[in-house]
């Protein structure tokens, strides 16, 4: 088994899309050097400078073989490109001897160039946003603070739900505030969700209509399953003698969402990829983002465990977090654990080979003390 390639101290921040905010500030604070990849040179140039990094970070043109060609063993790459884009990127770092880290969850195509990264002693960080990202470590925390209480081998029942959505700070008429492409936010809906619901195995091919209501912190809110959380069952680790009754990893929506986009849905059930990627473009227009509106970040994870003997247990976290003129909330909750973790590849703490923003509770509550530290708020609310 090769070494770990020890960090250079440089950072390759490749992408400046809405999610890149105060996490590339932070990095340029304790990188030794960091160079932002951008389509153009100018254009990398005007984000640094609408992030106040002028001549903190080095501008640079995402031209083909421009970003391999200037990598050095030790390096690290972010990746705030689409996911799409992240297996080829890898490659590119696994033959420079680079570490990569993104906010995107793990695919089967990055899975299989684990084995090599680990053999190159390259990290290579995913999930490590907001969701999934610090939704990892809520649940991580909550669960190593559950198994202190009941215990590894008390027989016991849970239920473990995870919600996040990004919404318009201030109300409108759709309910809604695209905070990224309007086509992977369709395409979403059109993938079934895959769940545990009373201890059941379900699929809702159309996720929406799985909609329930939420309440947090008194105001009620639109929740629905999203993607597959079945194979987190694993990832999160809950003890063997537990038994699942509800597992849930979803999407949260202010109240009045199913209705206002009744006819989005008329559209996603009879509509063709065609169709729907002109829809995205049509929605597009007509609810533009502007400089002037504000958005919303909330995390909602909660986990109820109970004996049937008394020695029940429950917790929660919730992060509820508006964005301000210098920086969305969206921007904040990716960028400031993402860096985070490249600062974790800095130092050395993590060895070669694939990880998650969290897979132990005590790694969790590291990150979240770091990231309340650094002002990122949230709470927990802890019963029995």
């Amino acid at each position: 088994m090769t070494d770990r390639v020890p960090a250079s101290g440089t950072v390759h921040w490749v992408g400046a899309g809405l999610s890149t905010g105060s996490g590339l500030a932070a990095l340029c604070a304790t990188a030794g050097r960091v160079l932002l990849w951008h389509r153009t040179a100018d254009r990398a140039a005007g984000a640094l400078a609408g992030l106040g990094l002028t001549g903190r970070a080095e501008p640079r043109a995402l031209t083909p073989g421009a970003l391999a060609a200037s990598l050095e063993p030790g390096d690290v790459v972010v990746s705030m490109l689409p996911a799409s884009l992240h297996t080829e990127l890898l490659a590119v770092c696994v033959r420079a001897g680079a570490h990569f880290a993104c906010s995107s969850y793990v695919s089967p195509e990055v899975t299989a160039q684990v084995p090599a990264a680990r053999e190159a002693g390259v990290v290579v960080l995913a999930e490590a946003g907001l969701d999934p990202g610090i939704d990892h470590l809520f649940a991580h925390s909550l669960i190593g603070r559950a198994r202190a209480r009941i215990g590894e081998h008390t027989p016991a029942a849970y239920r473990l739900t995870s919600y996040c959505g990004g919404v318009p700070a201030v109300p409108n008429d759709f309910r809604y505030r695209f905070s990224w492409a309007p086509l992977g936010v369709l395409n979403a809906l059109r993938s079934p969700a895959r769940y545990l619901e009373d201890g059941t195995r379900t699929t809702a091919d159309r996720p929406w209509e799985a909609t329930r209501p939420l309440v947090l912190d008194g105001e009620t809110f639109e929740a629905y399953p999203n993607r597959d959380s079945i194979p987190f069952l694993a990832q999160y680790g809950l003890p063997a003698a537990w038994t699942p009754r509800t597992f849930v990893r979803g999407t949260l929506r202010l109240d009045g969402w199913l209705k206002a986009w009744q006819p989005v849905f008329e559209e996603l059930t009879a509509g063709d990829d065609e169709r729907i990627a002109a829809l995205a473009r049509e929605l597009a227009a007509a609810h533009p983002t502007t400089a002037a509106d504000r958005d919303r970040v909330v995390l909602s994870v909660a986990l109820e465990v109970d004996t049937g003997a008394g020695r029940d247990w429950t917790g929660a976290y919730l992060l509820d977090l508006t964005g301000d003129a210098e920086e969305s909330a969206m921007a904040r909750c990716v960028s400031r654990p993402l860096a985070l973790g490249v600062r974790h590849i800095l130092d050395g703490s993590l060895p070669a080979g694939l990880h998650r923003a969290a897979e132990s509770a005590q790694r969790a509550d590291r990150w979240l003390a770091e990231l309340a530290d650094e002002g990122l708020e949230f709470t927990l609310t802890l019963g029995q």
